[in-house]
């Protein structure tokens, strides 16, 4: 794993560090809302907080590498995108401290593996995938069945609006 630097401060309530809350990020809504929910609880629990976003080099289904143009930095956009979203959901005054780690592999075991030894694990309900009617997303069911640590799964507040009005 590489870190790509920290944002914002240390947790100044007085709680005393309770272990390690781990969030992944992929840029949508829901993992902008997960790292919202992680960052609170952290807050709340001294805990630290590792936000973490993963990338891959495309393949087909065989898993022949795809043709990708000479200047894509699959590297490069998840750092831009987990930035953001880190920016976009806790503003600029980043408390709880945010560690961002950017990891090569596929998401639901690189968050598996990110989280071993941490006390939490919170992922989106849905993600970048392409089922973008599913409840569930893939990678967030696969870690709440895999994972060696409690999982919480927070759903984007529209998605909630939207079983409303069906």
């Amino acid at each position: 794993m590489t870190g790509t630097g920290t944002a914002g401060a240390a947790p100044t309530h007085g709680h005393h560090h309770q272990g390690r809350i781990v969030v992944g990020v992929d840029g949508s809504e829901s993992s902008k809302d997960a790292l919202k929910w992680a960052a609170h609880q952290a807050e709340l629990t001294g805990a630290s907080l590792e936000a973490v976003i993963t990338w891959e080099i495309p393949s087909n289904s065989l898993g022949f590498a795809v043709p990708v143009p000479a200047d894509y930095d699959p590297r490069a956009i998840a750092v831009e995108t987990l930035e953001e979203a880190i920016h976009k959901a806790l503003g600029k005054s980043g408390e709880p401290q945010v560690v961002a780690l950017v990891v090569e592999g596929q998401a639901a075991r690189s968050l598996l593996d990110a989280s071993k030894g941490a006390e939490l694990l919170v992922v989106g309900s849905r993600g970048r995938g392409p089922f973008a009617g599913a409840l569930l997303g893939s990678v967030s069911a696969y870690c709440a069945a895999h994972s060696t640590c409690p999982v919480v799964v927070v759903r984007h507040q529209e998605d909630e609006h939207a079983q409303l009005r069906a």
